[in-house]
């Protein structure tokens, strides 16, 4: 049924999307429309038709599917950061669990692999301890402060983000208040003018205190110590106020200085017993709780003996690898950032801990070390970045040999792809547990066991994945089909070469000599980063990541 952009049809949405949009078909073809449900039957206006698949609106709700509600925030759709808002919380813990299911069988071919059912934090709303809201002008020139819409700079002022704590949502409004009367201008991106670009908080959980952070372009505030007097007096838990200089065009959010103006500079709190310092640039998982019970699954699934070395890699503050030093002989923790590093060995001098120490190192690289040095660790933590780890890591992990890993991971992609380079190995993925530690959003955190083969007892299989021509994941959408999907929502141009990287970093796998270079000595150009966010993100969208 081609050209059918404007048409209306009558649809059942049948499936979601992990950015939240329901799933339907119309004579086979996928249609992907916003804010619908499974279950739900609709009238829909296409109004993108890009082949393969479509996009549509709805335009009349005849029936709701069991999971579908309305949404209780009156920015749901313009924000976009609650993806998940028009469902029940029952439904979108099932979607959640289907996500991380799939990945595992589709990208990392494990069919039988036990996926555990969603743990759940105890708050589906509030549970955010940071926040970072960018500020701007609402349309009466009003100083405010909110979250760019999907895809765009565009601001969208929220007052009561239902996801952060009440009180950090009115500290927000009223440093906008004070900006307001005193004037002080905000920055503008396209003229890169302006001072103050974001307001970025923290609250310690279990202790309360709560940091403050102005996003600056510039190293000082107008009126700083009549802000600090203010805002401490109408908000005695702010117990820091710090300056973060970013005089950078970047879509990053923070810079690399920070210039306390009232405390510290850091707030104090704890995880899993794990006394932490929080400063505007420290690694933290944003909801407590639930990271509280992601940590304990973790735990478990190390089952350490007295006897063990544990090796921590990416372990940013040391917190996971501190909350079991207890339980084993020693601890060893790998972090390339330096701050977290410094935390990380003060967190142990002041839980009393003397089995730890801390490199500062590149995981793939100190792991490499450490197994040339002969380290024998019993257990292995991995705790990657998005884009999961890097083979170096991976094959130091094997060098190293030990009994059990146990990965988490913000993304059950990688994750996949990693647990399937280890389980070619001799690792077994034995089971995955799924964790909530983002409720109402597309985010779900992932624990996997891996358990070393005895290899005396198994027949290794090699498979030749040249002799495969595509793997389902690089079946789900052809490369015009990714460009025009990255031209169409961001409006740059992207080539084959582009898109095959990232795909190769992700774990998609190419024929070996696909968009290789001609020569040994010929130069390829890098996808650039902001292309990549854009590739990656029409990766997710056709589910192939």
């Amino acid at each position: 049924m081609p050209g059918m952009k404007n048409t209306l049809a009558r649809l059942v949405i049948e499936s979601l999307s992990s950015d939240g949009s329901g799933v339907g078909r119309l004579d086979g073809k996928a249609v992907f429309v916003p804010a619908t449900a499974p279950g739900d039957e609709i009238t829909v206006r296409i109004v993108k038709d890009m082949g393969r698949y479509a996009f549509g609106i709805v335009e009349e709700l005849h029936r709701s599917g069991p999971g579908h509600i309305q949404p209780d925030c009156p920015v749901y759709r313009p924000c976009g950061g609650c993806c998940f808002r028009h469902l029940d919380y029952e439904t979108e813990a099932h979607a959640k669990e289907g996500f991380v299911a799939d990945a595992f069988r589709r990208l990392g071919g494990f069919e039988d692999l036990p996926v555990l059912p969603l743990l759940t934090g105890p708050l589906t709303d509030r549970y955010r301890n940071k926040v970072q809201f960018p500020v701007g002008y609402d349309p009466a020139g009003n100083v405010t402060a909110g979250f760019f819409a999907g895809r765009s700079h565009r601001l969208v002022p929220c007052r009561d983000c239902l996801l952060q704590p009440e009180a950090l949502n009115d500290i927000a409004a009223a440093v906008c208040a004070f900006l307001q009367r005193k004037g002080i201008s905000l920055y503008n991106e396209s003229s890169h003018k302006g001072l103050v670009r974001h307001i970025f908080l923290r609250q310690g959980w279990h202790s309360g205190q709560v940091l403050l952070c102005l996003v600056i372009n510039g190293r000082s505030l107008p009126h700083g110590e009549a802000f600090c007097a203010e805002i401490t007096r109408q908000f005695p838990q702010i117990k820091t106020i710090v300056l973060n200089v970013n005089r950078q065009k970047t879509n990053v959010i923070t810079g690399e200085e920070c210039i306390p103006l009232f405390g510290p500079g850091f707030i104090e709190d704890t995880l899993c017993g794990v006394p932490v310092k929080l400063g505007p640039l420290s690694f933290y998982q944003v909801n407590t709780p639930a990271a509280e019970r992601l940590y304990a699954v973790a735990r478990e699934f190390a089952a350490l003996c007295p006897e063990d070395t544990l090796l921590d890699l990416y372990c940013g503050m040391g917190t996971i690898g501190l909350s079991m030093a207890e339980d084993c002989r020693a601890l060893v923790g790998v972090e390339i950032v330096p701050e977290a590093v410094e935390s990380a060995r003060g967190n142990a001098a002041a839980m009393g801990v003397e089995n730890a120490r801390f490199l500062c190192a590149d995981a793939g690289q100190a792991a490499t070390q450490l197994a040339a040095e002969g380290l024998t660790p019993q257990v292995i933590c991995l705790d990657p970045p998005r884009k999961g780890c890097d083979a170096a890591t991976l094959d130091a992990v094997l060098t190293m040999a030990p009994r059990r890993v146990v990965m988490v991971s913000c993304n059950a992609a990688t994750a996949a792809r990693d647990c399937r380079y280890l389980a070619d190995r001799g690792y077994r993925p034995v089971k995955v547990q799924p964790v909530d530690l983002f409720p109402r959003t597309k985010h779900v955190e992932t624990v996997v066991l891996l358990s070393k083969l005895n290899t005396k007892q198994h027949i290794e299989v090699q498979l030749n994945l040249d002799e495969l021509d595509l793997t389902s994941a690089e079946s789900k959408a052809t490369y015009e089909e990714i460009k025009a999907y990255v031209l169409e929502h961001t409006g740059l141009k992207v080539s084959h070469l582009y898109i095959a990287q990232v795909k190769q970093k992700y774990g998609i796998i190419e024929r070996e000599n696909y968009n290789k270079p001609k020569s040994e000595n010929a130069k390829q150009p890098k996808c650039p980063p902001e292309k990549e966010a854009a590739i990656t993100e029409a990766l997710k969208f056709f589910g192939m990541i």
